[in-house]
């Protein structure tokens, strides 16, 4: 079960990872569509959840400050799904289907991380 529980750690973490480092050399494209749904500073949103989830999916990946990373994660997963993917605010099908995805994506997502909290620290083949 440990080598399970670290792939899925590898899995879960390096999807943050991956998608914090869109975060920063897509910064001009995450802040356009970032200005289109009203966030205010959208540059430095789009950086800041970069980090957020630069270091959560980090955290995860190596095992380092699970609570901490976990949180983290949580942090961006929550305000982005309700802020940028308010499917029930789209007036085209198309799109509202595809806010729809990413809404669902990023609630089971948070579920997942909720339930990690429920494994006893420290995580098998953790770095730290």
């Amino acid at each position: 079960m440990a080598l399970a529980f670290l792939l899925g750690r590898i899995i879960v973490g390096g999807y943050f990872v991956i998608n914090a480092w869109n975060h920063f050399t897509k910064l001009e494209g995450y802040s356009g569509y970032a200005a289109s749904k009203g966030v205010p500073s959208p540059k430095a949103g789009v950086f800041v959840s970069g980090v957020l989830i630069l270091l959560g999916g980090l955290g995860v990946l190596f095992g380092v400050s699970p609570t901490a990373s976990l949180t983290l994660l949580i942090l961006f997963l929550v305000p982005v799904s309700f802020y940028m993917h308010a499917f029930w605010k789209e007036t085209d099908p198309n799109a509202r289907m595809q806010a729809q995805i990413a809404f669902m994506k990023n609630i089971a997502l948070v579920g997942a991380l909720l339930m990690l909290y429920a494994v006893p620290l420290p995580w098998a083949y953790s770095v730290l």
